[in-house]
This record gives C-alpha cells, structure tokens and sequence, in this order.
C-alpha cells in the first residue's frame, strides 16, 4: 500500500502522465498518509498540535524537543557522540497544566505514532488480561516506530511498591513488572519513546525512575505570567472583546492558575457576557474579573512546594 501511495504522490505532479522514478520523498509521504496497521485503531487520530497552540511550558518544550525530536533529526551527532535516545519521559504537575497537551505536540512536532495509554484502563478482571494489552501496546509501536507511548495515570501502574502484605490482588506489582521489562527491551534504534504523566510522582516506584526508564523528569506546573499572558492570548483570539480588555493585566490577575484554569476563565467569561445580554457585541473585563473571583486557583503552595520537592530528588 505504501508503494501504490508513492507511485500516486509521484505522478500527481506529472502532468504528461510518463514514467518517473519514486524518490524517499514520495514514500516518506506516503508512509505518514498509511501508517502501520497493526497500530490501526490504536494510535490516536486527533487534529494535530503545533508548539504553538501550547501557551508557556517554554522549558518544558525546549526539553522535549531534545528527547524526541533530536534523536530523530541529528542522528548522526548521537552515534559521533555516542549517545542514546532516552527510554522514557516522566510529565509531571498538577491537574490541568498541559502534560497530555504536550505530549500529542511532541508526537506531531516529531511525525511520530502516538499510542495512548491509561493507567486505570490497563486493570481487568481477568488475569494478565493488563500484562497482555500494556505488552500489545509496545509491539505495535515499535512496529509503527518511530513513535510515543502516552501512559497516563502513570501512578496506577507504576506504584511503589512494597504495601502491606495481602493488601491487593498483586495486579499492580505484575504491571509495574511488564512496564519495566519492556523499556529495559527497548534499544535506542527502536525508536520508541513512552511519555509518562501522572499528578502524584511521588507515588511511583523507585525502579521507574533511574537512569534508563524514565531518563528525565519534567515539571509542568501553573505558568507564569507570560504563560498565562500566552494562553489567554490563544484561547481569546477567537473571541470579540471589549476595547478595556487587557491581557497582560488578566495575565497578573490569573497568578497560580493552571493554564486550564485559564481557558475555563476565558469560556466563563464569554458565558457571562452572553447571560448579561443575548446580542452581546464583546466580552468585557467585568466579565473575566467576575469569573476569576468565583474559580479561584485549586493548585495550593503545599501542593507545590511537594512537587518542587520530587523534583530535588
């Protein structure tokens, strides 16, 4: 299938109809129109994200492109240097600040295969029945490869171990092992990268986390305030607002939300307008001020403070 979608590419812009020879050009677009099939109904079909519909997380972005996109581009400057792509990226935050978000750019950012995976979902009541599926997952991406592997609710199935005897199934730990196991099978020329997220890092087990499994941490916390001022500018450029709407002042005024705290500003806001007055011509700052004084921030400095301290680990 891939050929016939190259020999296609080829002659569309040959008007004359003669023969011409395919080039890696024709096939390098033809494998992104088909992709693998074992990987068919598995990999997400979702309308792509640019860096840029990513508003702040400007080091978290920066470090992500070095674990996914550099492999990949500078793959001779690895092997001169002798280095090896990362196995895994742990994403970790509160709730709402852009992990999954992030990931899928990373995927389009790289043309990779994004296969998602949920923590929660991996448990069944049959036996091996999540051993199976979490195995299923990693063969199909390497065969798709070069791909990511979204593990979300990573905590579910990387908990620490060590609970009280009798305390559970042993599900978890029988997880935890398939996880492990397949990332120490995954050489850098796979080219499969699994993406971890999870709002409780401390939770994970020790196993996961060094060197050679999830090879680097990454916070993604509330932004600041140029990442507020950049994500209210994303989510209003579509919206009619006020002639006394200022952004830079929503963005000071929006200190400790989540970046999706601030998109559910903006849609309040405009709900606000539209019940003030049904042929409401803009969204006025009265109306993001009212709505930032009814949903404060959820993330506490406590909260915080326990992830900053994970991150010193």
């Amino acid at each position: 299938m891939v050929a016939m979608e190259a020999a296609d590419a080829a002659a569309a812009g040959n008007a004359a109809c003669e023969l011409v020879p395919l080039t890696a050009a024709d096939f390098a677009a033809a494998r992104k129109r088909c992709g693998a099939s074992l990987v068919r109904g598995l990999a997400v079909e979702a309308p792509p994200v640019a860096w840029a519909d990513v508003g702040g997380c400007e080091e978290v972005k920066r470090r992500l492109r070095q674990a996914v996109e550099w492999p990949l581009a500078r793959a001779g400057a690895f092997r001169r240097l002798a280095l090896r792509a990362p196995r895994g990226v742990l994403l970790y935050g509160p709730p709402g600040c852009a992990k999954t978000l992030l990931a899928r750019a990373a995927a389009h950012a790289s043309g990779a295969t994004l296969v998602p995976l949920s923590g929660a979902a991996l448990f069944s009541a049959f036996l091996g029945e999540g051993e199976r599926a979490l195995r299923a997952a990693f063969r199909r991406a390497r065969a798709a490869a070069p791909a990511i592997i979204l593990l979300d609710e990573a905590d579910a199935v990387g908990a620490r171990r060590g609970g009280a005897p009798g305390g559970g199934s042993g599900a978890e730990e029988r997880l935890l092992a398939t996880l492990l196991s397949e990332l120490d099978g995954l050489g850098p020329s796979h080219g499969v990268l699994l993406l971890a997220a999870t709002n409780r890092p401390a939770a994970l087990d020790a196993a996961l986390l060094r060197p050679g499994r999830l090879d680097t941490h990454l916070f993604c916390g509330p932004p600041d305030r140029a990442g507020r001022a950049a994500i209210l500018a994303l989510h209003a450029r579509a919206m009619a607002l006020a002639e006394d709407v200022d952004l830079e002042h929503l963005a000071e005024a929006t200190d400790g939300c989540t970046g999706a705290e601030v998109a559910a500003l903006c849609a309040e806001a405009a709900l606000r307008a539209l019940r003030e007055d049904g042929a409401a011509q803009g969204v006025a700052l009265r109306h993001f001020m009212a709505a930032r004084a009814a949903a404060p921030p959820s993330t506490s400095a406590e909260l915080l403070a326990e992830y900053r301290a994970f991150g010193r680990l």
